[in-house]
């Protein structure tokens, strides 16, 4: 079992008291750094191949560790481990959500707006987050939840008002309405892979989603004739090793830990990484790239971050209610997964 089935497992108990923290300072610092990571990657590398490109590579590498540690943890006669129907079905679907929506959509908008921008509108996930839980739950939302979805689209029109006067400057709310867009899906997605059948090895699972989004963002690469501007000759030092960070840092462990503290945590708690994901992204956007700070961003930036703090900061009776609306899979449905998987 590796390390990360075993932090799933203990999702029953309690989880490891030093990986809990651990994985929320991988999704509030290093995904931080991503947005910038993926402006360098889609100078010279397209964002749908380059999103597939970089997913496939992570999830083939943890599809294949967790089956070939399965193979050598069980006997030779045993079934074999690998999962189909109902498993690729859901990790499809998952991918389809977080990889192509949430995460390809947002290098494709990277193109027409700064890095630090793109982190600010995105910082929108948690009020998307909690009026999907509400939705689910059958129930309106409390006054502070509205008050915050009114004190986040404040926030956002003063990001992005500009592009709505401004002549010529269609490219920026065309990437701003894109990453409002790629939150919503991403919101989705994170939600719907809280109800899917938990597998026996959580790593596989996380791998098989990875590269079923792969797929389908390399499929829409091709469909929106990205392969004809790709130059393999022309991809540059810096695209290379952006490419390489988001692999590695953003993928394999950032990635990784935020399906896992869906799991674990609740998603009101795993929102909380949009708090910290700008200030990260603006500063290294305006120290690196050279990405302004005006005044306009500061007072969007606050604005957007008190509408997540209205929101998430529901009581606490509020946030347990929303959460027991979500049913984690019973030891029944996980047999049953496995069956299915086998």
């Amino acid at each position: 079992m590796t390390s990360v089935d075993r932090g799933v497992s203990t999702v029953a108990g309690s989880p490891n008291n030093l990986m809990i923290p651990a994985a929320f300072a991988a999704i509030y610092l290093i995904w931080g750094s991503t947005y910038l990571a993926i402006k360098y990657a889609i100078e010279s590398v397209p964002p749908f191949l380059m999103t597939g490109a970089r997913f496939l590579i992570a999830g083939s590498v943890l599809y294949l560790w967790s089956v070939a540690r399965a193979r050598r943890a069980t006997p030779a006669t045993a079934a074999s481990p690998i999962p189909r129907g109902r498993a690729w079905r859901d990790a499809f679907i998952v991918g389809a959500l977080l990889i192509v929506g949430g995460t390809a959509l947002v290098g494709w908008a990277e193109l027409f707006v700064p890095s630090g921008i793109t982190s600010l509108i995105l910082a929108s996930t948690p009020l998307w987050m909690v009026l999907l839980e509400g939705m689910e739950a059958r129930r309106s939302p409390s006054t502070r939840v509205l008050a915050g979805v009114v004190v986040g689209l404040v926030g956002l029109m003063i990001l992005i008002g500009p592009a709505l006067t401004s002549p010529g400057n269609g490219g920026h709310l065309l990437g701003a309405g894109a990453l409002a867009l790629a939150s919503l899906m991403w919101s989705t997605g994170a939600l719907y892979s809280r109800r899917v059948a938990r597998p026996a090895s959580p790593a596989r699972s996380t791998g098989m989603q990875m590269i079923a989004g792969a797929l389908l963002s390399v499929v829409i690469g091709f469909a929106v004739g990205e392969h004809r501007e790709l130059s393999i000759a022309a991809i540059t030092p810096s695209s290379l090793i952006a490419i390489g960070y988001l692999i590695v840092a953003g993928t394999l462990i950032g990635f990784t830990a935020y399906l896992w503290l869906m799991r674990v945590s609740t998603p009101s708690r795993v929102a909380t990484h949009a708090y910290v994901n700008p200030v990260v992204a603006v500063l290294l956007g305006w120290g690196v790239l050279g990405e302004a700070i005006t005044v306009r961003t500061a007072v969007a930036m606050a604005v957007i971050v008190v509408a997540v703090v209205l929101i998430v900061s529901a009581p606490s009776g509020e946030r347990a209610k929303t959460d027991r609306t979500a049913p984690v899979p019973r030891s029944r449905d996980s047999r049953r997964f496995r069956e299915r998987a086998a």
